[in-house]
């Protein structure tokens, strides 16, 4: 009788069970033979009757109903677990909990009391803009502020603190109004490798401006892109921030689940969670599981 055992450890981004039975796939990589245990939902899973060591090499792969599939190879010789971390599937969010305009960060506050001129949104700033914007935009720009308050330069200053009037507001991105110090400040930080300069050339200037240079930061994912334009006076920068394969590097999704699937503001939230310790303030709700409060772990 094959007394082989594999212990997984299923995590959420912030850490805790998944909150939901799981399918679990294991694939002999020898034999090729596969077999399905389904298991209610705890942090550590133990599958027994696998093969012994040195014969005990599989493929897991854990595919949860809330989350995206994961991947990763164990072996029955490992007495630790292998430990999986699952974003949540966008598709399966039914619902978000942002805080309420006077509990988001001083800096988006900051930035939101100035702006009075975001399209779609003419006429609206401070709170009343806040509350007007969908889940899909809320999210996009506190992941952005998220990232750009941690970016410091080396005067002391982030970069979210050059970041005056907004122009328009999107779920991957958004367009502001900046000083041109934050281009200089750009610029300066080459040498350092806090930015490099990138191709900005799929970044369209708005009408009277033109290409000023586009930079990214050196992060393996959640990279902050910085791509800005003048006309000759005034400053705009397009902002973003790049998945850069992040869910399938960070996460070990598999990729048949990412194939023709555009990037999510919520799954930057769950990159940003994991791999930069960033929370970006808001919490995403699921059907059937509990949602994540604790720190984040990779």
């Amino acid at each position: 009788m094959a007394t082989g055992r594999i212990k997984v450890q299923l995590v959420n981004a912030r850490g805790t069970s998944l909150g939901e039975a799981v399918d679990i796939s294991l694939r002999h990589m020898t034999t090729g033979g596969q077999q399905i245990a389904r298991r209610q939902s705890a942090k550590i899973i133990t599958i027994t009757g696998l093969k012994e060591p040195p014969e005990g090499l599989y493929r897991v792969e854990v595919d949860p109903p809330s989350y995206l599939s994961v991947g990763a190879f164990a072996n029955t010789m490992n007495e630790e677990a292998v430990r999986l971390v699952f974003p949540i599937d966008p598709a399966k969010v039914r619902g978000t909990r942002f805080p309420p305009f006077g509990q988001v960060a001083q800096e988006a506050q900051r930035i939101l009391n100035l702006s009075r001129d975001v399209l779609g949104f003419v006429g609206l700033a401070g709170q009343p803009l806040w509350d007007g914007l969908d889940d899909i935009r809320r999210a996009g720009f506190l992941n952005i502020l998220a990232k750009a308050r941690s970016t410091a330069f080396a005067n002391g200053r982030t970069v979210a603190s050059y970041f005056k009037e907004l122009r328009e507001i999107r779920g991957d991105r958004f367009f502001i109004d900046v000083p041109q110090e934050l281009r200089e400040e750009t610029k300066n930080a080459l040498p350092s490798g806090l930015f490099s300069a990138v191709n900005g050339s799929l970044h369209h200037p708005p009408a009277g401006f033109s290409p000023a240079g586009s930079f990214k930061t050196h992060d393996r994912s959640g990279n902050l892109q910085l791509t800005f334009f003048n006309d000759g006076t005034n400053w705009k920068a397009d902002v973003d921030i790049d998945d850069a394969g992040g869910l399938e590097h960070v996460f070990q999704v598999l990729r048949n689940t990412l194939s023709g699937r555009p990037t999510h503001p919520f799954d930057i939230h769950e990159i940003l969670l994991v791999h930069q310790r960033l929370d970006p303030g808001y919490e995403l709700l699921l059907d059937g599981a509990a949602p994540s409060t604790v720190d984040a772990a990779e």
